[in-house]
């Protein structure tokens, strides 16, 4: 057990269209889906309006308690975009027209015949200080502070950058997981699967209800970081299921 190498994450979503349900976040689905296969525990996900006290108090409650995290949203050209200042405030340095992006922007507007306006020169806004974080979609860069990856709220521009930012980030031991059916609720396998749970502390063991509209089953899905750890409790897993059926099956 002492190899394991854990790395945790956290992300917030910030924005008020995700909490009024104008918009359907994306991002956290995404985030972990990739943060899994690089061996890197999401541990905690927040939603937080357009509010900078907000997006500071969580910003500074999420930092300080995992390796990295990670936000979306609030980066654009509106007046509403306040992720930039909020994350400056967190970390109490001044929120700059950073020099690198200005240049980048002002290039890509001028190569498409816009004119670079002060909405536009918003994005280029960032803690002083911070590193780029590169945007192959849309140019505009997001950026890296301490342990916090800021990042666009738009999913293609959020995919983009998290694919840059991953050769960079450090990775732990990847935890592996099988799926054992039973074919029970979990009404029948609650007390046994606690036994089960409780006999294998560094294994975890979750249970998800399945209804086909005549009867109920269960899928267990087992996830370890150690191989013969996820044997032991996938063995011990269909012993059990296998003790319940014989139960069931005993005459009266």
């Amino acid at each position: 057990m002492t190899s394991e190498k854990i790395v945790t994450a956290a992300m917030l979503a910030i924005g008020d269209e995700l909490l009024s349900g104008r918009t359907k976040d994306k991002n956290i689905g995404h985030l972990a889906d990739v943060l899994t296969l690089a061996g890197i525990d999401l541990k905690e996900v927040r939603i937080v309006a357009d509010d900078e006290p907000a997006i500071v108090a969580a910003l500074n409650g999420l930092r300080g308690e995992y390796d990295y995290v990670f936000t979306s949203g609030g980066i654009g050209p509106t007046h509403d975009d306040i992720t930039a200042d909020a994350v400056s405030r967190a970390f109490g340095v001044e929120c700059i027209h950073d020099p690198e992006a200005m240049t980048l922007l002002g290039a890509m507007y001028e190569r498409r015949g816009l004119e670079f306006t002060e909405a536009r020169r918003r994005m280029a806004r960032m803690p002083n200080g911070a590193r780029h974080i590169p945007n192959a979609v849309s140019t505009a860069p997001g950026f890296i502070i301490g342990n916090v990856h800021v990042m666009a709220g738009v999913p293609q521009v959020f995919q983009a950058m998290l694919d840059a930012l991953l050769p960079n980030l450090q990775s732990g031991t990847v935890v592996k997981s099988r799926t054992v059916r039973s074919p029970f609720g979990e009404g029948d396998i609650g007390g046994p699967l606690g036994d089960v749970q409780k006999a294998h502390p560094f294994t975890s063991i979750g249970s998800y209800p399945k209804f086909d509209g005549t009867s109920f089953s269960t899928d267990l899905v087992i996830r370890a970081r150690d191989e013969a750890l996820l044997d032991a409790a996938e063995a011990d897993v269909k012993a059990m299921i296998e003790a319940i059926a014989a139960s069931k099956n005993k005459p009266e």
